[in-house]
């Protein structure tokens, strides 16, 4: 396997015409992270993997991966492998020589490349589907054989453009897992780009978020949540209710962190719109007196011994300490 390499993009930015997709970005990898781009449609996140691939062209900046400048450089030249979204198996190829084609393609012998490939299929368990064809696979059999071929080239890098997209919930949950081990066992990085904050939160090491072309907060998962740095981010990571205080201030407080009460005096007046059963909680879509829209999340026990119902008046409430202030 290919030894793991730092990664970073200085000043990179990438423009279509007269719009700018990546807006001058810096960003560091340290090799062996589980890293994901993470943000909305359009936020230049696919670009900047595309840029790292070699499959796009780099308008501005560099791109160092190790200690080499690889902005020049053709895909299967940088040392960095690009899972599709949509796998892209041949389908007249058997498993293996899905997985073997990039080889052939550098010209590496038959028996050499037939080694290879069998190795990269023992890797994701696939070794026993290697003389079937792609359409005699399930949807996580075919996307565990694109992960095969894109790690038998052995990328110090791997670059996985929305891999989970196309599964259902109950498989995307199994597969992450799987993602995740592999990317430990294989002690290389992984870039992972998707619009799902929960797989980004559930897999990643560093998250970057990116809004209209520009990092808009990069850090741990637990440190993005706690502490968002911007109203988008807030909005964007989900949980957070967005709270606009006097002088223009915004501030935030976590929907699981607010408290909803239906006696006493304290906090502010609200009434109940919707209540929506999620089996572990119970989340609350509130109306204050202001005509502020919030969101509480409750434990299941806490709610039941006490329910709420819809239509109800309520007072709503929150520690100082789980205010968190946003920039402007």
């Amino acid at each position: 396997m290919a030894r793991a390499a730092d990664l970073e993009l200085a000043s990179v930015t990438k423009r279509y015409g007269d719009t700018t997709a990546v807006d001058s970005i810096d960003l560091k990898i340290k090799a062996g992270t589980y890293c994901c781009l993470l943000g909305p449609s359009g936020c230049g996140k696919s670009s900047t993997l595309r840029m790292i691939a070699g499959h796009e062209s780099v308008s501005d900046g560099d791109i160092v991966l190790g200690p080499e400048v690889v902005n020049g450089l053709p895909p299967a030249k940088r040392g960095t492998a690009m899972m599709f979204q949509s796998y892209a198996l041949f389908p007249h190829l058997s498993v293996r020589n899905n997985v073997a084609f990039s080889l052939k393609m550098k010209g590496v012998s038959k028996v050499d490349r037939s080694i290879k490939a069998t190795d990269a299929l023992k890797l994701v368990d696939m070794e026993r589907y290697a003389e079937r064809l792609p359409s005699q696979l399930s949807g996580g059999q075919q996307q565990r054989v694109a992960l095969a071929r894109a790690l038998v080239t052995d990328p110090q890098i791997l670059l996985l453009d929305e891999p989970l997209s196309a599964l259902d919930p109950f498989l995307k949950i199994k597969v992450r897992a799987e993602l995740k081990r592999f990317q430990r066992e294989l002690g290389i990085s992984f870039i992972h780009v998707t619009h799902s904050q929960e797989e980004a939160m559930a897999l990643a090491d560093l998250i970057i978020i990116m809004n209209a072309g520009k990092i808009e907060q990069q850090g741990a998962p637990r440190e993005i949540f706690n502490a968002p740095a911007t109203e988008f981010v807030a909005r964007f990571i989900g949980g957070h209710n967005i709270i606009p205080e006097t002088g223009g201030r915004k501030v935030s407080v976590r929907a699981d962190r607010v408290k909803v009460s239906t006696d006493g005096e304290t906090g502010t007046g609200a009434v109940v719109r919707e209540v929506e059963y999620q089996g572990t909680v119970v989340y609350l879509s509130l109306a204050t007196d202001a005509g502020l829209e919030m969101t509480a999340i409750v434990p299941e026990r806490t709610f039941y011994e006490r329910p709420i119902e819809t239509g109800e008046s309520v007072r709503v409430h929150w520690d100082a300490s789980d205010v968190h202030e946003l920039a402007a």
